[in-house]
């Protein structure tokens, strides 16, 4: 039976493991590789890693630091940042990695999400959506930004996710800038959209700042992924650096929880 999937996200700045506030700001607090030993003791459900610099620079992805963070791995792990063509995506997954994530590539050229499903197949394939609310007095809505916020696309967030959907995505990521950081609470109302709208499995990033945001998601969404960057490093008001995860019981209770109320609307 398929279940709500609780996924810390990692982001690399630099080679090293930082966490930003609204895409910007980053704060350097550790290595990815010791960062994955601990997940792999705390038996996470998944892990995704992103490589904030690579698309901005131009940058090919770090091959070496892949293979090194998949060679440790041992659940399932999503890599993101610099993919740019199938046989990027080949080899990265050739490297022992399930998932291979793109963004601005995906957006720019939604012909590459069908190629690198036919290349890897398509539970292989994320793309990654970042969001964030429209400004202005009269302005409703969301829009889709790439290159760490910093270029934005026309087009409602649904539709270019229905489209990477149907060119051959395995499972969209919707990434709330606004909530980056934050750590107050997913966007529901978008989650929840998204939710009805999509076929494949869909995971929500941004804006989790405890287990019970992650249990009203799951209240408000069903079987989705619950991904998380500052909940899982930081710890306390002071945001002390703590690399952290729900243990078994604790996950099995919030996931329980979230479903009943689920399926009880």
């Amino acid at each position: 039976m398929l279940r709500p999937r609780i996924i810390p996200c990692l982001l690399v700045h630099q080679g090293g493991l930082v966490k930003t506030v609204e895409f910007k700001d980053p704060k350097y607090v550790g290595d990815p590789i010791n960062a994955v030993k601990i997940f792999n003791e705390k038996e996470a459900d998944e892990l995704v890693v992103l490589d904030i610099d690579a698309t901005v620079n131009g940058a090919e992805p770090d091959y070496r630091m892949i293979a090194n963070l998949a060679a440790e791995c041992r659940m399932p792990l999503c890599y993101g940042g610099g993919v740019r063509s199938p046989q990027q995506a080949k080899k990265i997954i050739g490297l022992g990695v399930e998932k291979v994530a793109m963004s601005a590539a995906a957006v720019e050229n939604v012909s590459l999400v069908t190629r690198t499903a036919d290349a890897v197949g398509r539970q292989s394939v994320v793309v990654v959506l970042d969001v964030r609310k429209r400004t202005g007095l009269f302005s409703k809505g969301y829009e889709v930004f790439t290159r760490n916020g910093k270029q934005v696309h026309k087009g409602d967030p649904i539709e270019i996710a229905l489209r990477m959907q149907e060119a051959g995505a395995g499972e969209i990521v919707i990434n709330s800038i606004d909530r980056d950081g934050q750590m107050k609470g997913y966007d529901l109302a978008l989650a929840a959209r998204m939710r009805q709208e999509l076929r494949v499995p869909l995971t929500l990033l941004g804006g989790a700042g405890s287990h019970q945001d992650i249990e009203a998601l799951v209240a408000e969404c069903g079987v989705v992924g619950a991904s998380a960057g500052g909940l899982f490093v930081f710890k306390g008001p002071y945001r002390a650096v703590l690399i952290n995860y729900p243990n078994p019981e604790q996950k099995d209770g919030i996931c329980r929880a979230g479903l009943a109320t689920h399926f009880s609307k």
